[in-house]
């Protein structure tokens, strides 16, 4: 029996992978790829705009990214803080002048523009928090560059993937697994802030489906409605 060619990853998976790679292909007006900062910060965020995620790299945007994204896993992700199904779009912000520091001074200034844009997202966010489980230290609020900001699932993917019932299964499967971690293991309280933030996310999406049908006739027995 001959053997069968071996099939690829799914079409929508693949679509995303190419979206996402054509995000961190982006070129500045110096014609820099933004992919290619060594230093950066990055967020995540979900179909409705809400932030999730803050992260910094000193081993490249792209890597960084793509390993919280594709197939890589990374804490976040294993931890099953991240859902990287969640994840609508992505805003970067490159450092390029750090290259030219010294580790110390990089360090400190790439700790400086997380948590600037740490406050940023957590004015924008609807519950005053992300889903990191690690504490950004707090630092003074500095200026930030130029930002990018790139959607990484296509258009034909992503009311399918918008709709409020596929979240609301994505996320109280993401909630159950987060929780049976913390249930076996000796966690820290950022993990347990992560799953209060988790639920939150959760018990609003939930709601606000459920006021889509509030109004309609409810069935009894006996087919009646009132």
């Amino acid at each position: 029996m001959p053997k069968a060619k071996r099939q690829g990853v799914p079409a929508d998976v693949e679509a995303i992978r190419i979206a996402i790679a054509h995000g961190l292909d982006w070129r500045d007006d110096q014609n820099r790829k933004v992919g290619d900062s060594k230093f950066g910060v990055y967020a995540f965020f979900d179909y409705d705009g809400e932030p999730i995620y803050v992260g910094q790299t000193k081993e490249k945007l792209r890597v960084r990214i793509r390993r919280h994204l594709t197939n890589h896993r990374t804490d976040a992700v294993a931890m099953n803080v991240l859902d990287p199904f969640e994840v609508a779009d992505v805003e970067m912000w490159p450092l390029w002048d750090l290259k030219n520091c010294k580790p110390a001074e990089a360090a400190a200034r790439l700790n400086a523009a997380e948590y600037s844009v740490f406050q940023k997202v957590l004015s924008m966010s609807s519950f005053g928090a992300v889903l990191n489980e690690k504490n950004i230290a707090a630092t003074e609020v500095v200026g930030l560059p130029r930002s990018v900001r790139v959607r990484i699932v296509p258009e034909a993917l992503f009311e399918a993937r918008k709709h409020p019932d596929v979240r609301i299964a994505r996320r109280a499967n993401t909630i159950s697994s987060l929780a049976k971690v913390i249930s076996e293991r000796d966690v820290s309280p950022g993990l347990r802030r992560t799953l209060v933030t988790q639920a939150k996310r959760l018990q609003l999406l939930a709601a606000t489906r459920f006021e889509e049908f509030e109004d309609d006739p409810i069935e009894v027995e006996g087919g009646e409605q009132t």
